[in-house]
Formats: structure tokens, C-alpha cells, sequence
């Protein structure tokens, strides 16, 4: 397939879809900041997710409005959105949905009747996704991948678009089950709700404790969202570029020859080529965000810790020597800087 080029980008149609978009953008902050407070690299990694079509993992401590954010953010994008509490007694019929036995009152005759589970959405909040046993969680697999649900051998479609938007506690292991890594792999990010400043949680006191929170207003629509994702697959990468990402990427995995010592010592699995794929589309959304029209290795660069932090399996040695995910990609992007012009 051949790249478009950067004067095959910036036609009078797609100049005009972008200026919609960053003004869509800038009507969707102002929104979420409404009701939000700080956390604005999250919101953009959520905004990015959206962009790109893929779904998103939130890691962070309770009460640090993981729930409100996913919900805020999604009635301002005009989106239909559902919750799901996962429980260690939740069914995979009770995320997909199930079929039942239906009598006709005319004729009498029974049927089968498929009842959509609330996985039928456009924005789902998976909360506390780890609390529900491997089975559960596997019902998601098929509508992240696929945008599709198997049921009794019938393929019921999704309605674009569609994203999971999961959250776990970092901290509560009791009672939980860790994500399998092919359900890890679908998700484009790994995003990390930090604690707010002194100034930030005295605006949020201030806030919830004097009155109702303001109403959220509808910025865009599902016509529009489609047009963004297809918009941002159109923005070019330049050929050194796309070979940046994917020998970095290589160097995340201990056996190729693009790998570092530190990672050869420390990793046990690196990412996948889904990895490299989502971290391009990921560097392009950004680009476009910040009124670009070409990705650069500054836009790779700063999406490596959420896109591979869950991606790339640490071993025993790393855990004994107190090395974390994060640190052993930071150190990888100062051994692999950006190529020179």
C-alpha cells in the first residue's frame, strides 16, 4: 500500500476534518475538566485510545475518579456507555448476553431470542476488570479483536465505535485474577492514575462538597468519531521513521540481536509486532492532535511506557533487583535514540 503523502494529507476536505477535530478536541477538554480534576495526560491517552479505535487499561488506586472520568468522558463524546462490575461470580452470558426461549402470545410457538448483554455499547467501563475468574474476562476477547459476539454458534456484530475502557486496583491482590497476556495485548494502553497535587485535591474538595457537579455537554458525534479514526490512519510516517519503532520494539525482546544487556538480563518476553502496529497509530493520533501533519520519533518515544509497559514480561531478576517495567524502557529509550538527520 502506498504511503499518502503529506500534500495527499492536507487537501482543502482534510484540511477542514481536522479543524473539526482539534476544535472537537478542545471542547472535549473543556468539558471533562469540568467535572475532572488535572489527570490531563490521562484524559489524552484516552483521547488518543478513541482516536486510534482501541481500548484502554487504567491502573490506579481506589478513589482517583477512574469511574467518573470513563463516564464524563463518554457523554461528551455523545457516545452510549455502560458499566459492568466484575465479580469472581460473573457468567460470560452476563457480559455478552444470552439466548432464552420466547413464546409467541399470537401463535403460541416457542423460539429462541438472543438478549444483548451490555457488552452491545459503544463505551464499556470493564471496572475492576481482574476481580472475575480467565473465563469472564476471555468473553472479551472475540469484541476487542474482532467488534463481534459468539453466541450458541450465532455472530452478533458490534456497532462502531466501540472501546473497553478497564480499571483495576494496582494495590488489592485478594480476590483478583492477573489479566492472561492475550487479553493484555489488546489493549493499547496501560495507563497509571497518580496522586494529584496539594492544589489539585483542595480544587477537588471544593468541588464535591459545595454542590452538584456541572453537567457534561455533548461535543461530537458517532459519524464524527468514525471519520477522526479513519483521518488519523491517513497521516504519514516517514520510512526511518516506521524502522525506528520497529527495531525498538525488537529490542524489547532478550533473544534478538536489537536487544540491550539490561534487557537480555531482565526481560523474559518482549512485545509483538500488535505492539509496534499500535504504537505507530498511536505516535500518528498524537500527531494530529498537536496540528501535525507526519509523525516524529518524539511522538514514539513518549507513547513507549503506556503502550509496552504491560507488553513486556519482567523475570525473577528484575523483581530481585527492584527493576520495574517502566524503568527498564526508560533506560531502553536513552540506548536507543532517535537516528540523526
Amino acid at each position: 500500500m502506498t504511503v499518502p503523502t503529506t500534500s495527499e494529507v492536507e487537501t482543502a476536505d482534510t484540511r477542514q476534518l481536522v479543524a473539526t477535530f482539534r476544535e472537537a478536541q478542545d471542547r472535549i477538554r473543556e468539558q471533562v475538566r469540568r467535572v475532572i480534576v488535572g489527570q490531563d495526560d490521562v484524559v489524552e491517552h484516552l483521547l488518543l485510545t478513541l482516536l486510534v479505535g482501541g481500548h484502554c487499561l487504567i491502573t490506579g488506586m481506589p478513589g482517583t475518579a477512574k469511574t467518573l472520568l470513563v463516564r464524563t468522558l463518554a457523554t461528551a463524546l455523545g457516545l452510549v456507555f455502560k458499566r459492568i462490575q466484575f465479580t469472581p461470580d460473573l457468567m460470560p452470558t452476563d457480559v455478552t448476553g444470552t439466548d432464552i426461549i420466547d413464546e409467541d402470545v399470537t401463535t403460541g410457538h416457542r423460539k429462541w431470542t438472543f438478549v444483548q448483554g451490555p457488552i452491545f455499547t459503544n463505551v464499556m467501563l470493564a471496572d475492576e476488570i481482574n476481580r472475575t475468574p480467565p473465563k469472564t474476562q476471555a468473553a472479551l476477547l472475540e469484541a476487542m479483536q474482532e467488534l463481534s459476539v459468539t453466541v450458541r454458534g450465532t455472530t452478533y456484530n458490534l456497532s462502531p465505535p466501540f472501546f473497553v475502557l478497564a480499571t483495576q486496583n494496582p494495590i488489592e491482590l485478594e480476590g483478583t485474577y492477573p489479566l492472561p497476556e492475550a487479553q493484555l495485548d489488546r489493549f493499547l494502553f496501560n495507563v497509571v492514575l497518580d496522586y494529584l497535587t496539594t492544589d489539585q485535591e483542595v480544587e477537588v474538595i471544593n468541588r464535591n462538597t459545595t454542590g452538584r457537579l456541572p453537567e457534561v455537554e455533548v461535543c461530537t458525534s458517532v459519524e464524527e468519531i468514525l471519520q477522526f479514526q479513519r483521518l488519523v490512519r491517513q497521516v504519514p510516517i516517514a520510512e526511518e521513521t516506521v524502522r525506528y519503532a520497529v527495531n525498538f520494539i525488537r529490542a524489547t525482546r532478550p533473544k534478538d540481536p536489537e536487544s540491550t544487556e539490561q534487557v537480555r538480563k531482565y526481560v523474559n518476553f518482549g512485545a509483538s509486532v500488535r505492539a509496534t502496529q499500535f504504537l505507530v497509530l498511536a505516535a500518528k493520533a498524537r500527531a494530529l492532535m498537536q496540528g501535525r501533519y507526519h509523525v516524529t520519533i518524539e511522538d514514539l518515544q513518549s507513547l513507549v511506557l503506556p503502550v509496552l509497559r504491560h507488553r513486556v514480561l519482567t523475570n525473577f531478576h528484575a523483581e530481585s533487583d527492584g527493576m520495574t517495567t517502566d524503568d527498564i524502557l526508560k533506560k531502553l529509550i536513552e540506548e536507543k535514540p532517535a537516528p540523526r538527520a
